[in-house]
């Protein structure tokens, strides 16, 4: 048994255990000159130095606020190429179709990953990695989606279980179901359901099935047969929705009963009052605000409604390159509407939620001993902090990761 009691904190700041809704986002315990004993990688006891039980190894943390770590449930970080052209196009105003029409966007990506091997892959993605674990993510979900052709997609999920003993983090793969081919897109569906996700559910290659439900993406029939076929395979299922349209897959995830529904840049009253009611976690993703200068998610609206909101970084080449789980929720603060607390909240728990995950994001007993020292005395430097990183020290299952 390995018992450590960590020592000498300013504050230890933590949401309630379990996915919180509505104004219950808000609610922090704050204990100051607090303790915290891990036993074996989980929390064994919390509360004030005072009242600390006595154990062999304590470790000082030297007089620093301590918060969970920060969980990205929404990542594309397994890609090759870039899109430095399309950055540099848009800025000067071209339009997103002409982009395409010129061999850009979304399809740039899918031929150079199509080309990249598994190694290469995971060589490329590390780095992104490595990037949001010191930014404080213990626990980050990576998706396919840059394939199509279902050998891609496969290489892209294999590309996590070569990453996973390489990263600190814990990572989630997820398979994602981007874009429809050109031609051909009923056959392909069909096939999706009759054989790519079965492989995927056979080998363990994901936790779970995504789709993109968009006007130039699938479509609310097309979204609704690959759910339950996730479901049919025992995979949890979740959507990409809302992003420019609001066609019908918010209400969609929420009917199904998805983990997550996430973007809703474009979602409105409806889809507001049915996240309300619902399980499914509403997944928003602020640097795609700032990125593409589009509206933020009605996150202040969400909450208001007493919807259980998460917040991802959605790191990708193209909407998203967004390196830092830490920047996320500063910019749900400023971008969202987001008071700090409740940025906090929404990147623990309700971001475990989003992945099916009870056992992380709130630093209370049983839980996983995954946690932040920051370089501060006062935890809201977490939210403050632009252009720095407030993490001094990261601790997955207890242990210091080096920096």
């Amino acid at each position: 048994m390995t018992e450590v009691l960590f020592t000498n904190i300013t504050q230890l700041v933590t949401p309630q255990a379990g996915p919180q809704r509505g104004a219950a986002l808000r609610d922090l315990t704050i204990i100051p000159d607090a303790a915290l004993l891990v036993r074996d990688g989980l929390i064994a006891w919390v509360g004030s130095a005072k009242d600390a039980p006595r154990t062999a190894q304590v470790h000082d943390l030297g007089g620093l606020a301590l918060t969970p770590a920060l969980i990205d449930p929404h990542t594309h970080a397994v890609w090759a190429g870039d899109r430095l052209s399309d950055f540099e196009a848009r800025v000067e105003g071209v339009p997103y179709e002409t982009i395409l029409a010129r061999g850009g966007g979304i399809r740039s990506t899918m031929r150079a990953t199509r080309q990249a091997s598994l190694d290469e892959l995971a060589l490329l993605a590390r780095p992104r990695l490595q990037a949001l674990s010191a930014s404080g993510a213990a626990t980050i979900e990576l998706k396919s989606g840059y394939g199509l052709d279902f050998e891609t997609e496969l290489r892209m999920l294999e590309a996590v279980r070569v990453l996973q003993p390489q990263t600190a983090a814990e990572l989630v793969p997820t398979l994602l179901l981007h874009v429809p081919p050109e031609e051909g897109r009923a056959e392909y569906v069909q096939e999706v359901c009759r054989s790519l996700i079965p492989r995927v559910a056979e080998g363990k290659l994901a936790a779970a099935v995504d789709v993109f439900c968009e006007t130039e993406a699938f479509t609310v029939p097309e979204t609704r047969a690959i759910l339950e076929a996730a479901r049919l395979s025992g995979l949890k299922f979740k959507l990409h929705a809302d992003q420019f349209h609001a066609i019908g897959g918010t209400e969609l995830a929420c009917e199904l009963g998805a983990l997550s529904v996430d973007h809703l840049e474009a979602s409105g009253g409806a889809q507001i009052t049915a996240l309300a009611a619902s399980p499914t976690i509403a997944t928003v993703l602020p640097g795609v605000t700032l990125h593409l200068g589009l509206p933020a998610a009605p996150a202040r609206a969400l909450i208001d409604a007493g919807a259980c909101l998460a917040l991802g970084t959605d790191l990708n080449p193209g909407s998203a390159p967004i390196f830092s789980a830490q920047l996320v929720l500063a910019l749900g603060v400023r971008l969202n509407r987001l008071t700090p607390a409740e940025a906090l909240t929404a990147a623990t728990v309700n971001a475990a939620a989003a992945l099916g995950l009870t056992d992380r994001g709130a630093l209370a007993v049983g839980q996983r001993a995954d946690f932040l020292a920051l370089h501060s005395a006062d935890w809201r430097d977490l939210a403050y902090t632009l252009g720095a990183n407030p993490v001094l020290t990261v601790f997955i299952a207890g242990q210091e990761q080096p920096s």
